[in-house]
């Protein structure tokens, strides 16, 4: 039996993956009102209790990578999803920043596999031209997790508590594995793929592996490292403390936040789905992937630098709009950002370097939320706001500087 269009459902079984991981990552978030309450913590607390959770996020999304194209995506995958999903639910029982903090780790140390895993998914499965519709498809999942987490863990924190509802989103990983490990074959092997179906990683079984070594003298792993450094803090902000923004500076109840911290993501969603189809669109009509890639990136940077706007303003609704139009302008950015290491190199070292992207994005936001947190408690919002305007153009400035033309590179042995 063939199922046409099958790698449309791989990266649709990754969608549903990386909307569970979003879930399970902002139930700390979305109830941070009742749990800072709870456990009587300050926003400096906080920040340290989401840094955890970055600090093993940033390592992991490194060490994953490799794992990834050591052991393979199927794999991979599962690995990643059951350490997750039981720290997810360990939440449940903590007690203090402490105990918090060492559920924050775990669940940081297991969700950063997803990230590397489905570039090489994307990579290995489609064409050049299809990876940044591909990837906007799985990064959707964070976007639409991020709309759909705020009313569905009020309901459970309103309905059962806040110790229940982790065990609840925390079991959703179970019920995808079993799914994953039914349906994943790699694509030459797949017993649903049609011979004719293309996909994009197919390579020799001699075509060399990039070390760490060797990743690390190439100017685009630099190009791709700094420019998430810089950039990715800006959509973190937004994940970790919009709840407590729209609580503490526009005086929105909990019921409240559930209907409005969903507004932004849905603009996620849209920019991570129009991101990714406008480069496919520009290529499709003549544009090369170097120059497609580099405009979607410069429009979408230019998006993210409203966020200037977003201290200025007093009342909730023009702040929702303008962070609305910033994580629009992320998620778009972020879907081409994410081809270039299937861009650039192999698919035996997608993984590594995505990886190390993320280890770059992870960096980023942990300094970026510790300085929130103190920023937050001594000056409030308004400086930090005008700094994630200004670091997404730093951002893709370095990301064009150093990266040169997008295109495969020679491994240097060669």
């Amino acid at each position: 039996m063939t199922l046409p269009g099958l790698r449309w459902y791989i990266i649709g079984l990754v969608f549903f993956a990386t909307l569970i991981n979003f879930i399970d990552r902002l139930t700390v978030s979305v109830l941070a009102p009742v749990i800072v309450r709870d456990l009587g913590l300050s926003n400096q607390q906080f920040a340290q209790i989401a840094t955890w959770f970055l600090a093993a996020y940033s390592v992991s999304q490194a060490l994953s990578g490799r794992l990834y194209d050591r052991l393979g995506i199927k794999r991979g995958f599962t690995w990643s999803i059951i350490v997750w999903s039981l720290a997810a639910m360990a939440h449940a029982f903590a007690r203090s920043a402490l105990s918090l903090s060492i559920c924050r780790f775990l669940l940081g140390a297991g969700e950063a596999g997803n990230w590397p895993g489905a570039a090489k998914v994307a990579g290995e499965w489609f064409p050049a031209s299809e990876r940044p519709l591909a990837m906007a498809i799985f990064n959707s999942g964070a976007a639409l997790g991020s709309v759909l987490a705020p009313p569905l863990i009020i309901f459970l924190q309103l309905r059962f508590g806040w110790q229940m509802t982790f065990l609840v989103t925390g079991s959703l990983g179970f019920l995808w594995l079993l799914v994953w490990l039914w349906a994943y074959q790699p694509p030459a092997e797949h017993r649903w793929r049609h011979a004719s179906e293309p996909y994009g990683g197919a390579e020799a079984p001699s075509t060399p592996r990039w070390t760490y070594a060797q990743l690390f003298r190439t100017r685009e792993t630099w190009a791709i490292v700094l420019a998430r450094l810089l950039t990715d803090p800006v959509w973190w902000l937004y994940i970790t403390w919009l709840p407590l923004y729209l609580s503490r500076v526009h005086g929105l109840n909990l019921q409240q936040i559930a209907w409005v911290a969903p507004v932004p993501f849905l603009a996620a969603d849209a920019g991570s789905l129009l991101g990714g189809g406008a480069a496919l669109w520009l290529v499709k009509r003549g544009w090369s992937i170097d120059r497609a890639r580099k405009a979607v990136i410069l429009a979408s940077a230019a998006l993210m630098s409203v966020g200037l706007a977003a201290g200025q303003v007093k009342d909730p609704i023009s702040a929702v709009v303008l962070i609305s139009t910033v994580t629009f302008g992320f998620q778009a950015w972020i879907n081409n950002v994410q081809t270039l290491p299937s861009d650039y190199f192999p698919a035996s070292s997608v993984a590594s370097v995505a990886g190390l992207g993320g280890l770059g994005a992870g960096i980023g936001a942990m300094v970026f939320t510790l300085s929130t947190g103190w920023v937050v408690d001594h000056l409030g919002y308004t400086p930090i706001l005008l700094t994630a305007g200004v670091l997404p153009v730093i951002g893709t400035a370095l990301l064009l500087a150093l990266g040169g033309k997008i295109r495969p590179l020679s491994h240097p042995s060669e």
